[in-house]
């Protein structure tokens, strides 16, 4: 009896970090995302999950990732099923081993946002279905695919470009953007304090990267020299979920970090080719509790972008946003549509 041939090589592979994947299988799903966009600003019908259960599991609350899973399971033909923190149990009441055999008996496929890597990489150990990494402390992949593609949708092409990040340098944000820039050839500059700075591995790591797709890394704590040249600003919040208790000591370390009018003018391509995305939510006004309450705290109106940038031609977030729900239907598809895919 001849086994069927394998069609795709993404078929029943979990998506759980960016390193786990080529420059040329990256490639495939940014460009994979733009075609199912197109499809669906066309009203094209791609119901290629047609049957499936989608399990949604979210330690962590989410505007964006909770949405974008949700309407893209829907468009694929999908059923998904939201699991927030009160319904699941994870190292809790029962292991994530026995919790992931348990949904992989149900699900055809797992989505998981929360805060260990390690959870999320014995769900896909051990469900036996392709997982798909929402957010972890350690990695954000799916909103990697999303900002690169907004990127190339701008630029027409990845390679060579310069993509600065201002903010947290060691989080979770910042670490997908230096591996997944590295392994896409564009070049990568992590502008943050020196207390802040990443992982001195995940640093050497990416250069190793980068020297092979021609692109670099550059950290430095110098605005000026952080963000010359750059094509692409990118600022994240100041303080992480988890990390509420460091508003603080965030603050005071962070504000010459702004992406500010100021700042943009130092890249010297403010009158060419830049734009500035941001992953959301942005503390760029008084809007929000949040930021009345940083207002009356530390009398700062904006945190880690100004309202004038979040508003200006060279604010990209809105389309980064909707662009998580074309990028999460192409990972899904990909890894669980039994799609033709041979080589990426």
């Amino acid at each position: 009896m001849i086994k069927p041939k394998k069609l795709s090589i993404f078929q029943g592979k979990s998506f759980l970090a960016e390193k786990d994947f080529t420059k040329e299988e990256l490639e495939y799903l940014i460009d994979f995302s733009i075609h199912l966009k197109d499809l669906k600003k066309r009203g094209i019908p791609h119901r290629y999950l047609e049957g499936k259960n989608i399990a949604l599991l979210f330690e962590k609350t989410s505007t964006r990732t909770r949405s974008a899973f949700t309407t893209a399971a829907i468009d694929l033909g999908a059923h998904p099923e939201f699991l927030g923190s009160s319904d699941i149990q994870l190292g809790k009441k029962e292991s994530v081993e026995d919790t992931a055999k348990v949904l992989g008996s149900m699900f055809d496929g797992i989505e998981f946002r929360g805060f260990s890597q390690e959870n999320v990489e014995a769900l896909a150990r051990y469900s036996g279905v392709p997982v798909w990494n929402g957010l972890t402390d350690e990695w954000h992949p799916t909103q990697m695919i999303a900002d690169f593609m907004t990127i190339k949708e701008n630029f027409g092409h990845l390679d060579g470009l310069t993509l600065t990040y201002m903010g947290d340098g060691r989080n979770n944000v910042a670490n997908s953007l230096l591996m997944t820039g590295a392994i896409l050839g564009v070049n990568i500059h992590i502008c943050t304090p020196k207390s802040l700075f990443p992982d001195k591995k995940l640093i050497e790591e990416a250069q190793t990267i980068a020297e092979k797709t021609g692109s670099h890394v550059f950290v430095t704590d110098d605005t000026a020299q952080g963000v010359k040249h750059s094509n692409v600003i990118y600022t994240d919040v100041w303080v992480s979920m988890g990390e509420e208790k460091k508003f603080a000591e965030r603050v005071e370390l962070l504000q010459p970090y702004q992406v500010n009018m100021e700042l943009l003018r130092k890249t010297g391509t403010l009158a060419e080719d830049l734009i500035v995305l941001h992953c959301l939510p942005a503390f760029h006004d008084k809007n929000t509790i949040y930021g009345q309450n940083i207002y009356k705290e530390f009398g700062i109106s904006e945190m880690e972008i100004t309202d004038e940038v979040f508003r200006s031609k060279y604010g990209h977030q809105f389309e980064e946003a909707e662009n998580r729900m074309h990028s999460i239907k192409a990972v899904m598809a990909a890894t669980l549509g039994n799609l033709f895919i041979p080589k990426a």
